[in-house]
């Protein structure tokens, strides 16, 4: 495979030039607005971990549980996804979310991750409609001149991508019909997580007005990371940057999203000097990763008391594990 071995020298060639650009124009980043930047995007997941602690009280309206544990979880999860790829912080949050609310199950925690995704699709596909229209982002067939492996070697070979998004959906249809045949129960639980759903005021009020302030607070943190690193925070700039958080999130092949956004910024930026850019790319998701690797371990380590990220996965796993034989024992 020497065209794809080519791709990604060059993607990884790319990634780390703009790495090294970053180290050595540290000197000129602006901290107070970096450290501005960070504080918003903290106040994004606070507020976006508060609306997950109320489909989950919905979900489960006579137990009580901690505001704390689901923020913690929240953290832990951000933090993992932004230091490893394939969105493992997922199985943290959803482990650790089951964990502090009694007598909850798998599937019910799982079915309220969906719930804030429907505010979150619906923002998501107005920046991708503003970042095509503006002339300066890509368009998906170009995507395959982009100098990021994973994503231009998507798409440049469509029928690959055709028939691994072809079988990703055949896979969740036969799953879907074994467990509506198998597990009667489970669609139950499901059903439950999503409860708030079925009273609109209440999602609007406790779950959309939450992630409106979210989405708020991150306008104003890639605001001032656009300062932090002078590319300069802007009302267009910052919807690009969304528009480019959205694509890279689509390819879970790296932690963060890493050399897809780094290739996509340079291309949305390309009338900024490249050098203030590529700083720009790669310093601000450096500092969001460690800032929330942090943050997301204190929690892992003074909230939930594990010691490391990988000691709550293997406690997931085992957690899961004994459900299963519980489930088959018929004791579930």
């Amino acid at each position: 495979m020497p065209l794809a071995s080519t791709s990604i020298g060059h993607s990884l060639s790319s990634f780390l030039e703009a790495v090294g650009q970053f180290f050595s124009d540290l000197a000129a980043v602006h901290w107070g607005a970096l450290a501005l930047g960070l504080l918003f995007f903290g106040l994004n997941l606070t507020l976006r971990s508060r609306a997950f602690f109320h489909s989950l009280r919905a979900a489960y309206p006579a137990v009580s549980f901690q505001w704390r544990r689901i923020w913690g979880a929240y953290f832990a999860a951000v933090g993992f996804n932004n230091i490893v790829p394939a969105r493992g912080g997922d199985v943290i949050k959803l482990f650790l979310c089951r964990s502090s609310i009694p007598g909850s199950t798998y599937p019910t925690v799982a079915a309220a991750f969906f719930v804030e995704s429907i505010f979150d699709a619906a923002v998501g596909v107005l920046v991708l409609i503003f970042a095509f229209t503006q002339g300066v982002f890509p368009k998906p067939p170009d995507f395959s001149k982009l100098s990021s492996f994973d994503i231009s070697y998507l798409a440049e070979h469509f029928r690959f991508t055709l028939f691994l998004i072809t079988a990703l959906a055949i896979f969740g249809l036969v799953a879907f019909a074994l467990l509506s045949v198998r597990a009667k129960a489970f669609w139950t639980r499901i059903r439950q997580g999503v409860t708030i759903l079925g009273d609109r005021p209440r999602y609007l009020r406790e779950v959309a007005a939450w992630q409106a302030g979210a989405w708020l607070c991150r306008f104003a943190a890639f605001w001032f990371l656009l300062d932090a690193f002078r590319v300069g925070g802007s009302v267009e700039n910052v919807l690009l940057v969304f528009g480019v958080n959205q694509v890279a999130g689509a390819v879970p092949f790296t932690p963060g999203g890493a050399g897809v956004q780094q290739a996509l910024l340079v291309k949305v930026f390309a009338r900024g000097p490249t050098a203030v850019v590529a700083a720009y790319s790669v310093g601000q998701q450096i500092a969001i990763a460690v800032f929330t690797a942090l943050v997301g371990l204190g929690a892992v380590v003074f909230i939930f008391r594990f010691r490391s990220f990988k000691e709550v996965i293997a406690a997931g796993h085992a957690s899961r594990e004994a459900e299963r034989r519980a489930e088959r024992a018929g004791a579930y």
